[in-house]
């Protein structure tokens, strides 16, 4: 392990406890093993372990042990502080974070294609590329178009779209699409005649010598055992190999509470379903979030009931003891600022830079869209027995905003890049200037806007 400028070597002697005596890279490896207020506590106990604790070498390594080895090697990549990069001021702002800024990204010029408005579609970012498949439009139909735009290691202005045209699957909205890895799986959804899909199929981005962008889908085979047909449900990766999808609206309209994992071959052209079933487990649902919080943890929150209610309960999916289970984590409603409505379908739940669970829009039991921020502090989640009965408190905390004011919205997409730190949405339900043949007032939108968290880094 490198060592700081100025810092103790190996070879110096010490006086006082013998762990005090111990060679520098041995001190730091026993460190980064324990939680960030010990090492703080470490850091008051005498002066070597005083200057330990300052070190850009400790700092640099707790950065990548809690914030994520790729995203600091994104933050690396787009700052101009490589050499001297204030590693502990990153640690600390990112800690304390708990603001945005939204910047309205610019339509391309007339000449370049852009996609269409659009709701319940699929967004997600890929080997540095944005990717936008299906979704419905006006007049109820869907969209079978993929769209696929470079943005590489920092965000820009103006995106550059392209289309892919051949080979994509079936027009439809209300699917799930999750990266996997390099690639994406893409499951279920509603076409326009009202068809429900239990398909799944692998997409993945490439680069041409030229360095143009490509992009192809494939079915999965998957067998006999599936899933019903749905759309309107969640889904979400664990460990880079699974995907996980629960709820939705099957067949008659039903929503559903079942709860499945997709585990892809390592070809990636076979997949094997199987369903989890636990109980308690979350009551039966559509338009919700699922969100993965770690490699064998996931998170459900909100969606809209068998009573058509819009829910504000949060689910924890553990599979750390190697059988998966669900747990109701239950929250104090009190602590929730007065007059805030939390309850919500068809927002957007996304982890991000600092392991943050970064929830945006939606809309409550009136259709009143959204555009506030809120985080759901997932620290505050312990490792969950079946008895647990715990109530948490300080759970939720909303974020300021600034900048470029967006409508609020709900059924929109949102997908954060390698950082973690710049959060793109596209499209949604908007409200729109009532019109005689739309009495409801709605509308669905086209605009992509960044949401960058703020950092002065």
């Amino acid at each position: 392990m490198e060592e700081s400028e100025g810092s103790a070597s190996g070879n110096h002697s010490y006086s006082g406890s013998p762990i005090t005596n111990m060679a520098q890279d041995y001190l730091l490896t026993i460190l980064l093993l324990l939680p960030i207020d010990a090492i703080l506590s470490l850091s008051m106990t005498c002066k070597r372990f005083n200057a330990l604790t300052n070190s850009d070498t400790l700092w640099k390594s707790l950065c990548k042990r809690d914030l994520g080895s790729t995203c600091v090697e994104a933050l690396l990549n787009s700052s101009n502080h490589q050499h001297h990069f204030p590693w502990m001021r990153l640690y600390k702002q990112v800690s304390q974070m708990d603001s945005v800024c939204c910047h309205k990204l610019s339509q391309p010029h007339v000449d370049l294609d852009f996609p269409t408005a659009r709701a319940s579609h699929s967004l997600n970012f890929v080997s540095d590329c944005l990717v936008l498949f299906g979704g419905g439009c006006e007049g109820g139909r869907h969209l079978d178009d993929t769209w696929v735009a470079y943005i590489g290691n920092d965000f820009q202005r103006i995106l550059k779209w392209q289309t892919v045209h051949s080979g994509i699957p079936s027009g439809r909205f209300g699917h799930t699409c999750v990266e996997m890895g390099d690639s994406l799986v893409l499951f279920g959804g509603i076409n326009d005649r009202g068809n429900r899909q239990n398909d799944a199929w692998l997409g993945q981005v490439m680069f041409n010598e030229n360095k143009s962008v490509t992009f192809s889908w494939k079915m999965i085979d998957v067998g006999n055992v599936t899933p019903t047909p749905r759309g309107a449900h969640a889904a979400c990766c664990i460990d880079e190999k699974r995907m996980i999808i629960h709820g939705g609206i099957g067949l008659n309209g039903l929503r559903l509470g079942d709860t499945w994992v997709l585990e892809v071959s390592d070809s990636s052209c076979f997949g094997t379903w199987h369903e989890i079933v636990t109980h308690p487990s979350p009551p039966p649902r559509s338009g919700h979030t699922l969100t993965c919080i770690g490699r064998s943890r996931t998170i459900l929150f909100g969606g809209r009931g068998l009573g058509y209610e819009v829910l504000d309960d949060v689910w924890l999916l553990d599979s750390c003891q190697g059988y998966p289970r669900w747990v109701q984590i239950v929250y104090d409603l009190q602590s929730i600022p007065h007059g805030v409505s939390l309850p919500r379908v068809g927002h957007t739940a996304t982890l991000v830079l600092g392991g943050r669970l970064l929830i945006y829009g939606g809309e409550d039991s009136y259709r009143h869209r959204k555009n506030d921020f809120w985080e759901l502090d997932i620290s505050a989640i312990p490792c969950i027995t079946l008895s647990s009965k715990k109530v948490l408190t300080r759970m939720w905390k909303r974020w300021k905003s600034s900048g470029y004011e967006a409508n609020a919205r709900s059924f929109h997409r949102a997908c954060v890049d390698r950082s973690g730190r710049y959060l793109y949405v596209f499209g949604g339900m908007v409200d729109g200037f009532l019109q005689p043949a739309e009495p409801s007032g709605l509308r669905f939108d086209g605009e992509l806007f960044l949401v960058e968290l703020v950092l002065q880094i």
